[in-house]
């Protein structure tokens, strides 16, 4: 509609159709539409855009451009610098002060100087830079200019970031001029200075939100780069604090045919503002509050998904209804019939639909549940997904340690509990094949960074938990990891910031600690014991259920950072040594080392810390319901694509299963209408009892739920205890049958016990 009024306001102009591709049609036309910055100067650059695309389209000619001469000569004699010929290897004070010089016009002589550089040294060269710009040199005190920097406007969509900063759509429209990007870095290679880059990168920060203001009357909030892998670390980055949160796809500005030609690059943000997501995500709701018009559970974990089309998400709440009602079926039974069968494949299979739309509904609703409790455990783990009976199925890795073992896909994801073990909700899944060709390539590992390793899993999860934290600012999220996720730089990042989430892990490695204090088990066996506690260990293979003694040790340790990361520096964090007294023979005692950011002072903070971590076993119990109660190893998509949308929907089903569970356990005397429809608990109570007339009101959730268990095999004697996850969804699906039966029944012998009345608040008389 815009491209339209472009056209109909340059037709006024026929006159001038020879100067159509120059500047000053371009300045009328947005005089006309008054088409203004946030400035308030006119947007001819942006005219001219608009232009060259009608003229692609045939809507317009345009007459063939007229050459100008260059104002910068690559490589000219305003370029040359002292010591280009032999050299410069000092140390940063020795080149003087370090000046950030602002290229005013692109007809100075900073510009020249600029252009020659960049056209010389910079293997993209100087340009083009898209939408705003802004140009500086820099420039030594002893050697004159020594590189330069440019900013322009930045991606207009990123996904990595933009999951990153928890915008939506109209946000991210509204606030994407407060996002800037760094395109071009250069310090010219004959310049070999230590720090000199980070130097350099963080004086000119601090100049140029000021020059972006000035220039464009906008305030930037995030800065954002791209560091081509292979090529560059970004080392740089990250001494100056830049922050890495993933890469891109290789796709290009111009890539509109998905075709990924481009190379992959890694991406740094550099936060202006300390609020920066507040800035950024201005005007939008901080927590998805529930509707109360909501029909059912899967509305209110959908209904919010942005695919683009209503009708998508009507469908993908049909699917997780039907996933739920009929958890271990394969797809045409759980849809039902033919035409619900295909629109099943059809939307597993659209390009709109990814994982990452379908979960982020689930994600905000998990935040509002959070969001309610005072402690959060977001407990992060990885599991396998096999499919080598599905040879057929398109894009799987090897998830095995052999060549030519299983294949399927991997998935880490992040789980959230409250503090009596109730699943809270999914708030990030990462899932991804193993690429065959980098099959025995693990000597490698020690020569790449964090972010370029399958390791950087852990991370990603935990900025997951950071997201969740600030907006859940009267909740305390603690991210739970196993012996894996024992990794320096996450301890690192955990304590950059005091408002970030706080961080437990099961230690793997004995490291060594600072200030000449040895190793960590052994520094933390020569503490004082702080308490004893008695837990309960469950039987195994081979052993019986045992009560088992804990001596508990807790303190305060540095440690010292591991060779090749002395640049992490030391760290402080508590540690706590449970280790089992008096085992019995052939029995291996229990020994476990948690290192945590939480203070571990006492004795019962470091119980508490025990607690936390004997929750972690809740993800476990998610997995296998996941596996064996959804069914998800047996789905025939055809392609890993299709399989991880599928996947983001049998996750939630999951964890309704898993969270109906232990929900009956802690809240038994709640009415059992919280969870089940009225048909459905209508029709479990007249099977179980025979009487096709439900009672008045309907029974507690315990009970409710000990009668949908009773039709997967539950039994319900008194050393049974309550009933498990694989009882439930064995129930559930033979529930769904029952009560399209009464239905049908009811719709004839007793319509109204499917729609009774309502009842009026009014009375006459």
């Amino acid at each position: 509609m815009f491209a339209q009024k472009v056209a109909q306001a340059s037709s006024l102009h026929e006159a001038n159709k020879r100067k159509l591709a120059g500047w000053k049609p371009a300045l009328q036309i947005c005089e006309s539409l008054e088409w203004r910055g946030p400035d308030g100067r006119l947007k001819d650059a942006s005219c001219r855009v608009v232009l060259l695309r009608l003229q692609r389209e045939g809507i317009l000619q345009l007459p063939e451009a007229q050459k100008r001469p260059c104002p910068g000569v690559p490589g000219g004699s305003d370029s040359k610098q002292e010591g280009e010929g032999e050299g410069v290897g000092c140390e940063l004070c020795e080149l003087g002060e370090i000046r950030i010089i602002k290229v005013h016009s692109r007809y100075s002589k900073p510009y020249r100087i600029w252009k020659g550089l960049m056209e010389e040294y910079h293997y993209l060269g100087s340009g083009p830079l898209c939408g705003h710009q802004m140009k500086y040199l820099i420039e030594s005190e002893r050697y004159g200019y020594v590189g330069g920097f440019a900013f322009s406007s930045s991606a207009w969509r990123l996904e990595a970031r933009d999951k990153w900063i928890g915008w939506d759509e109209s946000r991210r429209q509204e606030n994407l001029s407060k996002v800037v990007c760094n395109s071009r870095f250069l310090i010219v290679p004959w310049v070999r200075v230590r720090n000199l880059a980070s130097h350099a990168i963080s004086v000119c920060i601090r100049q140029l939100e000021e020059d972006w203001y000035e220039r464009y009357r906008i305030r930037p909030a995030l800065l954002e780069t791209f560091v081509e892998q292979g090529r560059f670390l970004g080392s740089c980055y990250r001494a100056s604090n830049w922050e890495h949160i993933g890469s891109t796809k290789g796709r290009g500005r111009q890539d509109r045919g998905n075709e990924y030609w481009g190379t992959i690059k890694d991406i740094y943000v550099y936060a202006l503002d300390r609020d920066f997501r507040g800035e950024l995500c201005k005007g939008m709701p901080e927590e998805v509050v529930r509707s109360e018009e909501a029909a059912d559970w899967a509305e209110g974990e959908f209904s919010r998904a942005e695919l683009g089309d209503g009708r998508r998400v009507e469908r993908l709440i049909t699917l997780a209804r039907d996933f739920y009602a009929r958890p271990q079926a394969n797809i045409p039974q759980a849809c039902g019939s033919r035409a619900k069968t295909k629109a099943a494949y059809r939307f597993l299979g659209s390009k709109s639909t990814t994982m990452e739309k379908i979960q982020k509904s689930h994600y905000e609703a998990t935040v509002n549940r959070i969001g309610k409790e005072k402690i959060a455990l977001a407990v992060q783990d990885t599991t396998t997904l096999n499919y080598s009976t599905h040879p057929a199925t398109a894009d799987l890795g090897l998830i095995g340690s052999k060549a030519g073992g299983p294949v399927g896909l991997m998935v880490h994801d992040t789980m959230t509990f409250n503090v009596e073990g109730t699943p809270l909700g999914v708030i990030d899944v990462q899932c991804w094949a193993w690429d065959p060709a980098d099959f025995g390539k693990k000597s490698l590992r020690h020569k790449l960074s964090i972010e370029q390793k399958e390791s950087n899993k852990w991370l990603k999860s935990f900025h997951a938990a950071t997201e969740v934290q600030r907006r859940c600012a009267e909740t305390m999220v603690v991210s739970v990891g196993d012996r894996e996720a024992d990794i320096y730089e996450l301890f690192h990042l955990a304590l950059r910031e005091v408002e970030n989430p706080k961080l437990l892990v099961r230690a793997e490695h004995n490291r060594l600690l600072a200030d000449g204090q040895g190793h960590l088990y052994e520094h933390l066996q020569t503490k004082e014991v702080a308490g004893v506690q008695t837990v309960r260990v469950p039987r195994k293979q081979g052993q019986s259920a045992r009560e088992a003694k804990l001596e508990i040790r807790c303190a305060a340790v540095t440690l010292r950072p591991p060779q090749g990361k002395e640049q992490l520096g030391e760290l402080t964090i508590g540690a706590v040594l449970a280790r089992e007294t008096e085992v019995p023979d052939g029995v291996e005692a229990l020994e476990w080392m948690l290192l945590t950011t939480c203070e571990v002072k006492t004795f019962e903070q470091a119980v508490e810390k025990l607690q936390w971590y004997c929750l972690r076993w809740g993800i476990e119990i998610y997995h296998r319901v996941l596996k064996s109660g959804c069914g998800i190893e047996q789905r025939q998509l055809g392609s890993a694509e299709r399989i991880e949308n599928c996947l983001a929907i049998d996750m939630v089903v999951a964890w309704r299963i898993y969270h109906l569970t232990k929900l009956g356990r802690e809240t038994p005397n709640m009415p059992c209408t919280v969870f089940f429809e009225d048909a459905e608990w209508k029709a479990l109570v007249a099977y179980k009892t025979q009487n096709p007339i439900p009672p008045g009101n309907p029974p507690p959730l315990r009970e409710a739920i000990h009668m949908v268990a009773s039709l997967g095999g539950f039994l319900g004697r008194k050393c049974d205890g309550e009933p498990g996850t694989q009882t439930l969804w064995l129930g559930l699906q033979r529930l769904e049958d029952i009560t399209e039966m009464w239905k049908i029944s009811m719709s004839v012998l007793a319509p109204h016990l499917l729609h009774p009345p309502p009842v009026s608040g009014i009375k006459c008389g």
